[in-house]
């Protein structure tokens, strides 16, 4: 009975933390603009600009990993195996659970560069609806797997050779470290696909090294813990389909957060008032309570119903809190006094009035987009520098005629991109190309009244 009881407060408590953090983290993000600093885990600007934080919950993802149910059992017969149980001495133990950890770190680092590489082929093609609609299924996939529905699991007779690489020593601990995270593959592999899929749509081979690279450092952490100083583990459990069901919550909801930004039409739904942002914790909450993360799909058929709509209030409310958050963003923004999608208006109107222009290339699909609005638009100090210039955005969600128009025109590859022309009509050399800070976008709304003044290169005339 008292076990019993136990299991309902820790809920209630799993469930009121929930509420909080759905409620509480987005403003977080959204209230941090102005400096360009901010304290979540997540979010856009960690992860893009590779931030200590990001590679923080990289680290952490990893050692979750560890406690699914395809790696927890398998650590203290892996390092048996390498060689560390059986050391001569405490300084041997912790060289071959170190190899067997660069091992793992190695191989996924790998795939890291792979991954980057490829975004970089890709390059703006990576920020299409079409591109963000496929990561969205990418990640439910790999959510479904979590929850149980299918394995990504290597043929039995690969996987035993794979097993079998390897053995005591040195050589042999560096060795199964390379191929742990494939033989591990029915819980790595749709985090690890996820994460992959996620690095490719940044592009960059730093980010996608060093983010894998904390990852498999936390994967691999009991490993060294056990291996080196023999840590004894807590007992396997249902405790650790928990951590499958953290998981499988994260991915669907990434999906949806990638969803919502591929589907413009969406973007009405999600009002920006306090009060829609506490409905979907209070949503996200009651997931929680119904058994979204502690319930089970092998159970009853009232069990199974009860974690299905669990994990559908959950996943919707931390997506709709996430969609929330953006549309307090843009509101902050639209501060700013954008004329929306009418260039050569713009321009005469400057050659008039005899004032700079920025022209914004934006589309709500664009994470890094909202970012910019986030961090440089929202913030006042940009919107009262910019009453000296005539500010055009131009909106490449709907990719009309003449969006593209003005997109080759400029010779724009990728959004976002901010373009300055100064009041004589000349397009500064360079381009901001990011989400920036509000202090870097004042000094280069302050620089473009001298960026064309020799021996400064020679700007292209606009008007």
């Amino acid at each position: 009975m008292l076990e019993k009881i136990m299991r309902i407060l820790l809920r209630i408590l799993v469930a009121a933390a929930t509420f909080a953090a759905v409620a509480y983290v987005p403003d977080l993000v959204t209230t941090t603009g102005s400096t360009g600093a901010s304290g979540d885990l997540g979010l856009g600007r960690l992860l893009s600009e590779g931030s200590v934080l990001a590679y923080g919950a990289a680290f952490a993802g990893g050692v979750l990993t560890s406690l699914t149910p395809c790696v927890y059992p398998l650590i203290p017969i892996t390092v048996s195996i390498f060689g560390a149980r059986s050391a001569g001495s405490r300084r041997q133990a912790i060289l071959l659970s170190a190899l067997y950890v660069l091992g793992i770190a190695a191989m996924y680092s790998a795939l890291g560069v792979g991954a980057a590489l490829t975004g970089k082929a890709f390059g703006s093609v990576m920020t299409n609806p079409w591109v963000m609609g496929a990561v969205a299924l990418v990640f439910a996939a790999m959510a479904t797997s979590m929850f149980g529905a299918f394995e990504l699991q290597l043929p039995p007779s690969l996987q035993a050779r794979l097993s079998g690489v390897g053995g005591a020593g040195y050589v042999g601990a560096l060795a199964m470290g390379l191929v742990a995270g494939i033989i591990a593959a029915p819980c790595t592999g749709p985090v690890l696909a996820a994460s992959l899929a996620f690095v490719a749509t940044k592009g960059s081979v730093a980010f996608g090294v060093g983010i894998m690279f904390a990852y498999a450092l936390g994967l691999g952490l009991l490993f060294f813990l056990i291996g080196a100083f023999a840590v004894s583990l807590p007992k396997s459990g249902p405790w650790m389909d928990t951590v499958k069901s953290v998981f499988g919550v994260a991915l669907l909801a990434a999906a949806g957060v990638f969803l919502k930004d591929a589907i413009p039409a969406l973007r009405p739904l999600f009002l920006a008032s306090r009060a829609a942002a506490l409905a979907a914790a209070g949503t996200a909450g009651a997931g929680v309570l119904l058994g979204a993360l502690h319930g089970s799909f092998n159970g009853a058929l009232g069990q199974r119903l009860a974690k299905g709509l669990g994990v559908a209030l959950l996943v919707g409310g931390i997506v709709y809190a996430t969609g929330s958050s953006a549309a307090r963003t843009r509101s902050a923004s639209d501060g700013l006094a954008w004329i929306h999608q009418d260039e050569r208006g713009v321009l005469a109107r400057a050659r008039t009035e005899r004032k700079p222009v920025i022209i914004d290339f934006w589309a709500d699909w664009c994470a890094a987009c909202r970012e910019l609005d986030r961090l440089a638009w929202a913030d006042p100090r940009v919107q009262e520098a910019s009453r000296r210039f005539v500010a055009l955005k131009m909106d490449g969600s709907q990719d009309s005629d003449e969006f593209q128009r003005v997109f080759e025109k400029y010779g724009v590859v990728g959004m976002p991109s901010v373009v300055f022309i100064d009041s004589k009509g000349r397009e500064m050399p360079i381009r901001v190309t990011g989400a920036i800070s509000a202090d870097e976008m004042l000094k280069w709304m302050q620089a473009t009244d001298q960026a064309c003044v020799p021996p400064a290169v020679a700007c292209v005339a606009r008007w």
